[in-house]
């Protein structure tokens, strides 16, 4: 295929949605585009350490495959992802490669089979060149580990980008990956994405099919990464859908329009505080900025509180976790102890004494009042807007072990209380997209939540794109941060 695209630096930061228009017209290879890929990753990863593993020269061989299918060789034709860098995180299984999930307690341990995310991406023709680094278990909102190390915010090396998906947050921002996939049971799609500036989607419980125990967490779920609305949408509708191996997976498959109207007439809630968080004075304003973009372009926008309070928040958390995920890692913690992170035994030990404070069913009595209190207070409106997390970041490296999150010596946070996430994991029906707001004073990004009434995802992709237009985001400062 002919050459008539940007230079290498340009092309890393193409939306996936730009590059197959330019495949189908031809006016760009998959080939050269993977080129430039793995070129930007030689370059940056030695200071970011986003990627556990690296598969380039396999990816090469399937983008000549995927140029193939454009030139109409073979009778093939191209597929929705076809050709598209996907970065996956390490905790998708992909049948004979490596599953720790950032543990040492897991060194050598090989998947069996694939995870639905992977069969997805593969069957859509998208291509995994690299592999993403997670805390160890994914447990964390920070990504470092015994077994990978530190991965760094690319807009800000001092600061993490975020847990437990940071190597895709960061692997995105950096420019080494188009797509990633991500996970999300307290945060783990959201913080990335805000600390790194990209789009991350939480869908709702059963919408993207998962694999192994843990799909019966209504907590968690597995779903996509991107630098724009648009690739996130284009992601999305390649992972939904029911999987025979997650009886949960909803049926049929909704496939999300990629074209909405404007959003006159819109109903938007703005909640700054989510009932008891503080937040940043930086975090609001960029939050209130974007609800103001919303009302002149149209929309209702109205402020309202809800009657949440930490008390339920952790009362919900500490009973779901602790009788769950977080009974995984007591077990873990109960054979490996000398090999786990530090911030794995403390979790453990926590899990392993709430479970003696708070039952399942005070969990769930929590839950319900949560629930309950978002119905009503969502009422009447299309979606509610919130801030992602309540400060604009963290040290990288840092375990917040202590109980304030501290940045340049300063205590800003609350550690409990510094990601605003976790409320919409116990109302885990309800659709999530994050998007960039703004950027802090700090050098990194943050970030918007946009929830929508349970199953309802065309409501936040609509108010995102919106937002996307209204709010456009650049990702030319990058570069100053990197080598």
């Amino acid at each position: 295929m002919p050459s008539r695209t940007p230079a290498c630096d340009d092309l890393v930061h193409l939306s996936a949605t730009d590059a197959l228009q330019l495949f189908a017209r031809r006016a760009l290879s998959p080939v050269e585009l993977m080129r430039a890929v793995v070129e930007r990753a030689e370059k940056v990863e030695p200071r970011i350490n986003a990627f556990t593993e690296r598969l380039f020269d396999e990816a090469l061989e399937q983008a000549r495959h995927a140029e193939a299918r454009y030139l109409g060789k073979d009778g093939l034709v191209p597929r929705p992802l076809e050709g598209i860098p996907v970065a996956a995180k390490e905790k998708h299984a992909i049948l004979g490669r490596t599953l720790t999930e950032g543990s040492l307690a897991h060194k050598g341990r090989i998947a069996t089979e694939n995870a639905p995310v992977i069969d997805r991406i593969l069957g859509a023709g998208g291509i995994i060149h690299a592999r993403t680094a997670t805390p160890e278990f994914s447990l964390s909102t920070y990504t470092h580990s015994r077994m990978w190390g530190i991965t760094r915010n690319p807009w800000n090396p001092d600061f993490t980008p975020g847990g437990s998906s940071g190597g895709a947050g960061a692997s995105l921002a950096a420019g080494t990956t188009l797509l990633a996939s991500a996970s999300d049971i307290g945060g783990s799609t959201r913080i990335p994405a805000a600390f790194t500036g990209t789009v991350g989607f939480k869908a709702p419980y059963g919408r993207n099919p998962g694999l192994g125990v843990l799909t019966a967490d209504h907590y968690r779920g597995d779903g996509p990464m991107a630098r724009t609305v648009d690739d996130v949408i284009a992601f999305q509708n390649v992972l939904a859908g029911p999987d025979p191996r997650d009886h949960a997976s909803i049926r049929p498959k909704l496939t999300v329009p990629t074209a909405y109207e404007d959003v006159t007439g819109a109903r938007v809630a703005l909640c700054v505080r989510l009932g008891e968080y503080d937040v940043h004075p930086e975090i609001e304003a960029h939050t209130r900025a974007a609800a103001q973009a919303l009302a002149d372009a149209g929309a209702h926008v109205e402020e309202i509180t809800l009657p949440w309070t930490r008390l339920d928040l952790l009362t919900a958390v500490a009973g779901h976790f602790s009788t769950l995920f977080g009974a995984l890692v007591v077990e873990a913690a109960e054979t490996h102890r000398d090999l786990l992170s530090p911030y794995t035994v403390a979790f453990a030990d926590t899990m392993t004494r709430a479970r003696t404070q708070v039952s399942y069913l005070d969990s769930l009595r929590a839950e319900h009042r949560l629930q309950r209190a978002l119905a009503t207070a969502m009422d009447g409106f299309d979606a509610l807007i919130c801030p992602t997390t309540a400060v604009p970041g963290w040290h990288a490296g840092d375990d917040l072990a202590g109980d304030k999150v501290v940045v340049h010596g300063e205590e800003v946070a609350d550690t409990l209380w510094s990601a605003m996430t976790m409320p919409f994991n116990v109302n885990n029906r309800c659709p999530v997209l994050n998007i960039p707001s703004g950027m802090s004073s700090w050098g990194v990004p943050t970030g918007l939540q946009i929830v929508g009434h349970p199953y309802d995802d065309p409501a936040v992709f609509r108010i995102g794109k919106t937002l996307e237009t209204l709010r456009p985001w650049s990702y030319a400062q990058i570069e100053d941060s990197l080598p």
